[in-house]
C-alpha cells in the first residue's frame, strides 16, 4: 500500500495537482498486504478522481474499490470511472451514498461494457434510476456484460420504466447471479416485467426485491423462479463436478483403450513389415526370375543373329556355286580339253563344301546342343516358378494359418472373457456362500455361547442354592449348638445353685467337704467356664465363618455381575464384528459392483475392440487378394513369356530344318551319305 501513495504522490506531482491531505492519510494508515483500496467517507476531489483515474489505468494491485460516501460530482464520476475502462484486477467496485446521476449511469454503462474483470457493483442509495434515458444506457451496458455477478441497486429510485429496461438487460444476461432491488419504487408493472424476464433468465439465484409495491402472487412467482434457478445451479454444479469425473474416468479409459489400441496397431504394423517382407522377397526373387529370361533372351537374340549370319554365309555360298557352275558350263564349251583339270578342281571343291558341310553339321549340332540346353534352362525356370508358385502358396496357406490364428485368439479372448464372467459370478455366489455361512456361523456361536453362559448361569445358580442350604443349614446348627450351650448353661447354673444350697446347708457341718466341695466346684466352674469360653470361640468362628461365606456370596454375585458383564461385552462385541463383517461384505458388494462396471466396460471395450479388428482383418483379406490378383497377373505375364519362348525356340527350330533340308547342300549331302 505503500507503494500506492508513492504512485498517487508521483502521479498528482506529474499532474500539477494538490494531493488531497485526507486521501494520504488514509493510505498512510492502511497496511500494505490489503488488496483493498478503502476512501469511504472522504471528500474526493475532481482533481483527485483523475489522479486515481490514472492509477487505475496503471493496473494497480487492489481488487476491492471502496468509495461509499464520497460526495463525487458528476465530472469526478465520469473521470473516475474512465479509468476503470481498461482495468484488469479490481473486481469489487462500491459506490454507495455518492447521490449518482445520469452521467454517472451512462458512465456506468459504458464500464459494464467495456470491463472485464468487474464480479460485484455496490450501487446503494444513489439515483440512477431517476433519469430514463440514462438508466437505459445503464441497462444496455449491464446486457452487454458478461462477468458481473452481483449488482446492488437499493434506494435508486427506479420505476416501472426502469424495472422494464432491467428486465430487457436481464432477457439478454447470462452471468448475473444475485440481484438487489430493495425500496425501490418497481410495482405491479414492473414486477410483471421482471418475471416475464426471469422466465428466460436461467442465471438469477438471487432477488431481493422487498419494499417496490410489488403483490404478493408476484413475489411469489419470482421467488419460485429464482428457487428453480438456485436449484438449477446445483444441478449444474453436481453435473459438471460428475461430468468432470466422468471426463476423466473416460479419460482414462480413452487413455487404456489407445495403449490397447496402440499394442494392437504395433501387432498389425509388424504383421505388415513381415509380409511387406514376404512380399519384397518374392517381388526380388520375380525380378531375379525377370533378369534371367531378359539373358536367355538377350542368348536367343543372339543366337537368332548367328543363326542369320550363317544363312548369309549359306546364301552367299549358294551364289558363288551358282556362279561356278556357269563358269563351268562356259569352260566345258570353250575349253574341252581342260575338262579333266576343272573336274579336278570340282572334285576339290566338292571336298571343299564337304568340309563347309560338315562345319555347318556341327554348328547346327551346337545350336541343337544349345537349344536342348535352352530347354532344360527353360524347364529350369518352370521348375522355379513352379516353387515360387508353391512359395506363394505357402504364403497364401500362412496368411490364412495367420487369419485363423487370430480368429483363434479372438475366440480365446471371447471363452476367457466368458469364463471371467463365470469365474466373477461364482465368485459372487461363492461370497455370497460364505457370507451366508460365516452369518449362519456367528448365529451358531452367539447361540452356543448364549447356550453356555445361560448354563454357566443355572450352574452358578445352583452353587448359589447351594450355598445358601449350607448356610442355612450351618445358622441351624450354630443354633441347636447355642440352645444346646445355654441349656447346659441352665443346668449347670441350676447344679451350681444346688450344691450351693447344699453347701450352705452343710457348711457348718461339712467345712471340709465344703471346701473340697467348693474347690471340686471351682473345677468344675473352671471347667464350665473353659467350655463357654470354647463354646463362645467356636460362636466366633462361626460367625467368621458366616462372614467369610457372606463374603463368598457377595463375591459370587460380583463374580455373576462381571459375568453378566462380560456377556453383555460379549454380545456387544460380536454385534460390533457382526456390524463390521456386514459392513465388509456391503463394501465388498460395491466393489463386486464396481467390477461389474468394469467388466462391461471390458466387455464394451472389447466388442470395439473385435470390431476394429474385424474390420483391420477385412482390409487385410482386401489387401491380400489385391496381392494375389496381382500375382496372377504375374504368373499369367511368365507363362505368357513362357509361351512366347517355347513358341520362338519352336519357330526357329522348324526354320533351320526347313533351312537345311530346302538348301542345295542338303542335296549334295544325301547322295554322299
Amino acid at each position: 500500500m505503500e507503494d500506492f501513495r508513492k504512485m498517487y504522490l508521483r502521479l498528482c506531482k506529474e499532474g500539477g495537482v494538490e494531493p488531497q491531505e485526507s486521501v494520504v492519510a488514509q493510505l498512510q494508515d492502511s497496511t500494505a498486504q490489503s488488496p483493498r483500496l478503502d476512501l469511504s467517507g472522504q471528500s474526493l476531489s475532481a482533481d483527485t478522481c483523475s489522479v486515481l483515474a490514472r492509477a487505475f489505468q496503471n493496473d494497480i494491485v487492489f481488487t476491492e474499490v471502496l468509495l461509499s460516501d464520497c460526495m463525487l460530482n458528476e465530472e469526478g464520476v465520469k473521470v473516475l470511472l474512465t479509468g476503470l475502462f481498461g482495468n484488469t484486477t479490481v473486481k469489487v467496485l462500491n459506490l454507495k451514498g455518492n447521490n449518482l446521476g445520469s452521467a454517472g449511469a451512462e458512465v456506468l454503462g459504458k464500464l459494464l461494457a467495456r470491463n472485464k474483470t468487474l464480479r460485484r457493483v455496490v450501487l446503494e442509495w444513489n439515483a440512477v434510476g431517476v433519469w430514463d434515458e440514462a438508466f437505459s444506457l445503464f441497462c444496455a451496458g449491464l446486457a452487454c456484460n458478461s462477468v458481473l455477478t452481483q449488482l446492488d441497486l437499493r434506494n435508486n429510485q427506479i420505476n416501472h420504466h426502469g424495472a422494464y429496461e432491467l428486465a430487457l438487460a436481464l432477457k439478454r444476461n447470462n452471468t448475473l447471479e444475485v440481484l438487489d432491488l430493495r425500496w425501490n419504487n418497481i410495482g405491479l408493472l414492473g414486477g410483471r416485467s421482471l418475471l416475464k424476464a426471469l422466465q428466460k433468465n436461467k442465471s438469477i439465484v438471487q432477488l431481493e426485491i422487498a419494499g417496490n409495491n410489488i403483490p404478493s402472487d408476484t413475489l411469489k412467482a419470482l421467488e419460485q423462479i429464482t428457487g428453480h434457478n438456485s436449484d438449477r445451479q446445483s444441478t449444474l454444479r453436481e453435473s459438471r463436478s460428475r461430468t468432470q469425473v466422468l471426463s476423466k474416468e473416460i479419460q482414462t479409459l480413452k487413455e487404456e483403450k489407445s495403449r490397447q489400441f496402440l499394442s494392437l496397431m504395433e501387432t498389425i504394423d509388424r504383421q505388415r513389415e513381415e509380409m511387406g517382407h514376404s512380399n519384397r522377397s518374392t517381388y526380388i526373387q520375380i525380378g531375379q526370375l525377370q533378369e534371367a529370361l531378359n539373358e536367355r533372351k538377350s542368348a536367343v537374340n543372339s543366337l537368332t543373329a548367328k543363326l542369320q549370319m550363317t544363312e548369309a554365309a549359306l546364301a552367299l555360298s549358294e551364289q558363288k556355286n551358282h556362279n561356278m557352275g556357269q563358269l563351268l558350263t562356259r569352260v566345258r564349251a570353250e575349253k574341252e580339253e581342260q575338262r579333266e583339270q576343272h573336274i579336278t578342281e570340282r572334285n576339290k571343291k566338292q571336298e571343299d563344301s564337304a568340309l563347309r558341310e560338315d562345319k555347318l553339321l556341327r554348328e547346327i549340332q551346337n545350336l541343337s546342343e544349345t537349344n536342348v540346353q535352352l530347354r532344360n534352362k527353360v524347364e529350369e525356370m518352370e521348375r522355379r516358378c513352379k516353387s515360387q508358385q508353391q512359395q506363394v502358396f505357402e504364403l497364401k496357406q500362412e496368411l490364412t494359418n495367420c487369419t485363423a490364428e487370430l480368429k483363434l485368439r479372438l475366440a480365446q479372448a471371447e471363452d476367457r472373457l466368458e469364463v471371467e464372467k463365470r469365474r466373477s459370478k461364482q465368485v459372487l455366489e461363492d461370497m455370497d456362500g460364505l457370507r451366508q455361512k460365516e452369518v449362519a456361523h456367528v448365529n451358531q456361536h452367539l447361540e452356543d455361547s448364549e447356550r453356555a453362559l445361560q448354563e454357566r448361569i443355572f450352574k452358578l445358580e445352583g452353587q448359589r442354592i447351594q450355598l445358601e442350604e449350607e448356610l442355612s443349614k450351618v445358622k441351624a446348627a450354630c443354633v441347636t449348638e447355642r440352645a444346646q450351650a445355654e441349656e447346659e448353661l441352665g443346668r449347670a447354673r441350676v447344679q451350681v445353685r444346688l450344691e450351693e444350697q447344699e453347701h450352705v446347708s452343710s457348711l457348718e457341718e461339712k467345712l471340709r467337704s465344703v471346701r473340697s466341695s467348693l474347690q471340686e466346684v471351682q473345677l468344675h466352674s473352671s471347667h464350665q467356664k473353659q467350655t463357654i469360653s470354647d463354646l463362645q470361640a467356636k460362636n466366633t468362628q462361626q460367625s467368621i465363618e458366616m462372614d467369610a461365606l457372606r463374603r463368598r456370596i457377595e463375591d459370587l454375585q460380583q463374580e455373576l455381575l462381571d459375568k453378566d458383564q462380560e456377556k453383555v461385552a460379549d454380545v456387544s462385541r460380536v454385534r460390533v464384528e457382526l456390524q463390521e463383517q456386514i459392513g465388509h461384505l456391503q463394501a465388498e458388494r460395491t466393489a463386486q459392483g464396481g467390477l461389474k462396471e468394469k467388466i462391461s466396460a471390458l466387455e464394451r471395450e472389447i466388442k470395439v475392440l473385435s470390431s476394429n479388428h474385424r474390420e483391420a482383418l477385412l482390409d487385410k483379406e482386401s489387401e491380400i487378394s489385391h496381392l494375389m490378383e496381382k500375382l496372377r497377373l504375374r504368373d499369367a505375364e511368365i507363362q505368357r513369356m513362357k509361351e512366347d519362348e517355347a513358341n520362338r525356340a519352336s519357330y526357329l527350330q522348324s526354320a533351320i530344318l526347313t533351312y537345311i533340308q530346302g538348301s542345295p547342300l542338303g542335296h549334295y549331302s544325301s547322295p554322299m551319305k
